[in-house]
């Protein structure tokens, strides 16, 4: 099963991935991504991709 994955030193808190899959993700009081459910299936994957790659700082990927 896929597995999402943050790096906390690279994130900015843009909430961009939020905006796109908040099921997935979410913004700490400090500011940076909070990975809600790390992993997701394949029906949910679109969404997903889509929140990686809204990220303007590439904190956010996906491993198989």
């Amino acid at each position: 099963m896929p597995v999402i994955k943050a790096d906390l030193d690279l994130c900015q808190g843009y909430a961009n991935c939020v905006m796109e899959a908040p099921k997935f993700f979410d913004i700490s009081d400090d500011g940076v991504v909070v990975v809600l459910q790390e992993e997701f299936a394949e029906e949910n994957r679109a969404k997903v991709e889509a929140a990686v790659r809204s990220c303007p700082v590439s904190a956010l990927r996906i491993e198989e």
